[in-house]
């Protein structure tokens, strides 16, 4: 898995301190009682019957799957699907984090509420691309500070701005979920959305209230717990950020 990701530079964003951004990608589809049709593990949807992160804070292990087609999600392994993870989030590839594996299949983090979902999806190759991502991102919302890591080594620290008392930052291990570029940017050049949302803020801005890094006009912001749940960074940071393959895990504490 090389160091870059997609641009996807038409994707509908609503994070959880910005507005919508300019695309057209469609949200995933809720469960449709009537044709049975199960709900897309996206960031714009709500997902039922799906076991908790055991360890949210728990190790990392770099490991990140790719399906090559929509793919079955199950609360076991080998059980009843009851949402399908699609091949594409946001204009991208779905790369996700894996937690867990057994023969033939890997437990998955997922990017929809509530935070901290995951699920079973198979692993056979013909199914899943695996990789492993060498970058590791770490938030420490306490002290407001960003570290990334490459390979254990830290490649830069900076100090950010995060969620307010009423919208704090969720925290737990999560993961990139994207890499966008609007075409017409309001306040950062690139934005990165997370698989977490804001717990406080069922939606923002007409979207989901999804996480995300991205940049801010002012730097007086930095150190200071003025957003909505999203992490604002400096220039220097988000471009770093932006190398991370898609899928790399975010530990995320307080």
């Amino acid at each position: 898995m090389t160091g870059t990701v997609a641009m996807a530079a038409t994707a509908v964003l609503v994070v959880g301190c910005g507005g919508k951004e300019d695309g057209s990608a469609a949200p995933g589809a809720p469960a449709n009682a009537a044709t049975g049709k199960l709900p897309q593990a996206t960031t714009y949807t709500t997902l039922k019957g799906l076991p908790e992160d055991k360890e949210p804070f728990g190790k990392n292990t770099g490991t990140v799957v790719r399906p090559k087609a929509p793919l079955p999600v199950s609360a076991l392994p080998g059980g009843a699907a009851v949402a399908t993870l699609p091949d594409k989030q946001l204009g991208g590839p779905t790369w996700v984090p894996v937690v867990e594996s057994r023969p033939g299949w890997h437990r998955v983090l997922l990017p929809s509420r509530p935070n901290r979902v995951t699920g079973w999806i198979p692993g056979a190759p013909g199914q899943v691309e695996t990789a492993r991502s060498s970058y590791l991102v770490k938030v420490d919302v306490g002290d407001r500070r960003l570290t990334l890591l490459d390979k254990g080594r830290k490649v830069g620290s900076w100090t950010v701005a995060v969620g307010e008392g009423k919208t704090p930052t969720p925290t737990g291990r999560t993961f990139l979920l994207a890499l966008l570029k609007p075409s017409k940017p309001t306040y950062s050049p690139l934005i990165l959305p997370v698989g977490a949302h804001s717990e406080t803020l069922e939606t923002y801005g007409g979207g989901p209230g999804t996480v995300a890094f991205h940049g801010w006009p002012s730097k007086d912001v930095f150190g200071k717990a003025v957003t909505h749940g999203c992490i604002r960074v400096p220039a220097d940071a988000l471009a770093r950020l932006s190398k991370a393959p898609l899928g790399t895990p975010v530990d995320i504490v307080g």
